[in-house]
């Protein structure tokens, strides 16, 4: 049976894409801004483009960021991409007047300048110690490449909680795990077959836990 999948909708950015990609790895991804539907699924999805501010307003204005907390509470997988992971953080060096959701303690800074920004190309992770044998990178080859649409990458204060990094005119954190949260910067559901590698790993994962929900 496909796990359901509640990608939270707040009206910005092309959020169907993740929607599709995770229906193309076998889920029951459902678009939904519904705080009951959400709080119903096996999982939760929290993609994001654009900018940080408007992301966290949007967010706030449709009565979601509670219904965020709550799915991060509850133990559920929880997977963010690209702006949804930065708003996962305190806060952000690209509006300083818009706080984060606090779901990783730390902040999202500004990546070097020394190189152009955004960071606009496929890159390669490398997978950080110890995270080897998260669900969602098992399996992966050791370098995945992946595709990279940013000007910010998030340093959370546990350095711990980093999962994979890539080069970028110096290190730039791109994958991040804490507790039943995993968060990426790069775009899975643009990364071609690693990136849909990824995705079918966080399906599986959430499947094989749905039961004992």
């Amino acid at each position: 049976m496909s796990p359901v999948l509640a990608v939270v909708d707040y009206g910005i950015g092309n959020l169907r894409s993740a929607q599709k990609a995770l229906q193309r790895c076998g889920a029951d991804a459902r678009l939904t801004a519904d705080p009951a539907e959400i709080d119903a699924a096996d999982a939760v999805v929290l993609p994001g483009v654009g900018a940080f501010g408007a992301c966290m307003n949007a967010l706030r204005s449709m009565g979601l960021e509670s219904v965020v907390h709550r799915a991060v509470r509850s133990g559920r997988a929880f997977l963010g991409i690209c702006v949804g992971m930065q708003m996962l953080f305190d806060g952000s060096d690209e509006d300083a007047m818009a706080a984060g959701l606090g779901v990783i303690p730390g902040r999202i800074r500004w990546i070097t300048d020394q190189l152009p920004r955004p960071q606009m190309q496929w890159n390669q992770l490398a997978i950080a110690e110890g995270h080897e044998a998260d669900p969602v990178l098992a399996g992966l080859p050791s370098s995945p490449w992946m595709y990279f649409v940013h000007s910010l990458h998030g340093v959370p204060h546990d350095p711990s909680m980093v999962a994979a990094t890539c080069d970028y005119g110096g290190t730039v954190n791109a994958a991040f795990r804490s507790r039943n949260v995993f968060a990426t910067q790069f775009h899975p559901e643009k990364s071609g077959d690693d990136g849909l590698a990824l995705l079918a790993n966080f399906v599986r994962h959430v499947r094989a836990d749905a039961p004992s929900r």
